[in-house]
């Protein structure tokens, strides 16, 4: 395998047994760890502001990250089984070139969230500094860059944060996840106690009913909204679904990559949601409206608060990008050309790409950019997610020759390194996709769309994943060569 410098080097190899130290209270706080974030407490807003109840908006966000889990732990599978990363199993559906298509798609996406989380990260610290001062610290905005130097320095020292962790490898970053993630849950007690004693009880919003209610502003609209906030739910975590391997192939066995999982993500992703619902409901009566940015509650606390949530959200936002949005992507851009670039290098590449696309230009630039943006590359990533589990389970049995997969001239070359079929399908699952969301992202310059395709963009996610599944599995029935040789299961 070695020999082919193109498709392998020492990060993409499969594991061996003394890297696999990955038990399932790992993969637990490594959910918890990434469940515990900014955009993830404030979802429950999104949906409370489209009109549900804070018990409608808890089990949306639980029912979708139930529903997330299923291709995590069917994609982990291979991952645990045969120590490959995502970006080496893609090569089994798209070929040992194609799979360049989907490592690509999945880097891009992440490079983007990686940016926006960092951005996130320097404006904690930019506003929590400026709170323990006691005055706004920075100045005019910096021409061309439109943000002042305060900002500046502030994202800077967060990106710099990260970055020591790139350096220091995936070990660290398990470190940091296994450590903080008690620390996190610890701290959502400690939210709560502080709420229900200043307010004395929880606050209105529990006791507010949802808007589709019979005379209220939304009265039997429940389902319109319902879908897309569902897909939108689903599509938060639709990158790990597919780079979950990277993670899994650290596991020592598929009981703990199973167990680990589920008990890591559904369970803590509706309970945040809920502590996002009560706390909000409590700065109702505290402030006198709802505040769900976390960030902005922070800098109302007064004295040794300040300094402890600002240490807090800042863990929480670093390791939350790292392990979400560093590791995918450090291994996809590894696959691009394995001889010249690194995990480390990728990671290295990851870093810069958040620098130079200046996030806080994208968030000024997108209308609504957590729905456009999450049902969006939801109706992307869901169609790889689709050829991924036909292959591994249906075309393969959950056989694959590993040698193979570092070989351009072998099976998965398929003759010139590109899978047509999988080409297709991945074609198939996003067109019908693409007209709903121009229409989303680009009203005005896209009005006239069909009600069809609309509908269509409400269910991205689901109608991506059936769409390319199906067409998959009918252009490979009968092409698979048997498995030349099975790897001893570890």
């Amino acid at each position: 395998m070695s020999s082919n410098t193109q498709l392998w080097n020492e990060d993409l190899a499969p594991t061996t047994a003394a890297q696999r130290t990955w038990r399932w209270y790992h993969f637990a706080s490594l959910w918890v760890g990434m469940v515990m974030c900014i955009p993830a407490y404030t979802l429950a807003a999104s949906l409370i502001d489209s009109g549900m109840s804070g018990t409608q908006a808890v089990w949306t966000v639980f029912l979708a990250n139930a529903i997330v889990l299923l291709p995590m732990l069917l994609i982990g599978h291979a991952g645990t089984k045969f120590g490959i990363p995502y970006a080496v199993l893609a090569r089994s559906s798209f070929g040992t070139t194609g799979a360049r298509l989907p490592a690509l798609m999945r880097a891009i996406v992440a490079c983007g969230w990686y940016g926006i989380q960092t951005w996130f990260g320097g404006e904690m610290i930019y506003t929590l500094l400026g709170v323990l001062l006691g005055h706004p610290i920075g100045g005019d905005k910096i021409a061309g860059l439109g943000i002042n130097g305060g900002q500046v320095v502030c994202f800077l020292a967060f990106w710099a944060i990260q970055f020591w962790y790139i350096v220091h490898g995936m070990d660290s970053i398990r470190k940091l996840e296994t450590y903080t993630a008690p620390l996190k849950i610890l701290i959502c007690f400690v939210l709560l106690g502080w709420i229900y004693n200043k307010v004395g009880g929880f606050g209105p919003l529990l006791d507010q009913p949802s808007q589709f209610v019979e005379g209220g502003k939304k009265a039997g609209q429940f389902w319109v909204v319902f879908w897309p906030s569902l897909t939108a739910m689903v599509g938060f975590w639709a990158t790990l679904a597919l780079n979950i391997p990277d993670f899994t192939r650290f596991a020592k066995t598929q009981r703990d990559q199973v167990l680990g999982q589920s008990i890591g993500l559904p369970v803590p992703m509706g309970l945040l949601a809920m502590l996002a619902v009560i706390v909000t409901s409590g700065t109702v009566v505290l402030y006198g409206k709802a505040i769900w940015d976390p960030v902005d509650l922070a800098s109302r606390m007064t004295g040794a608060a300040v300094l402890i949530a600002l240490i807090i959200l800042l863990i929480d936002t670093v390791s939350v990008n790292l392990a979400a949005n560093l590791v995918g992507p450090a291994y996809d851009f590894s696959s691009l050309a394995p001889k010249q670039i690194s995990y480390k290098v990728g990671g290295y590449i990851t870093a810069s790409i958040a620098l130079v696309m200046m996030p806080w230009k994208v968030l000024e630039s997108t209308q609504g950019y957590i729905f456009t943006w999450l049902i969006g590359y939801s109706a992307l990533l869901g169609p790889i997610a689709g050829i991924l589990i036909v292959d591994y389970y249906l075309i393969r049995k959950t056989e694959l020759d590993v040698d193979q997969l570092y070989r351009d001239d072998g099976k998965y070359s398929y003759g010139n390194g590109w899978n047509n079929a999988a080409i297709a399908a991945f074609v198939v699952g996003v067109l019908p996709n693409i007209p709903g969301f121009l229409n989303a992202a680009f009203p005005a310059a896209f009005p006239d769309v069909g009600a069809g395709f609309k509908t269509i963009y409400t269910y991205a996610w689901f109608v991506g994943i059936a769409l390319s599944a199906l067409v998959y599995g009918v252009m490979m029935k009968g092409k698979v060569q048997p498995v030349i040789s099975v790897p001893v299961q570890r």
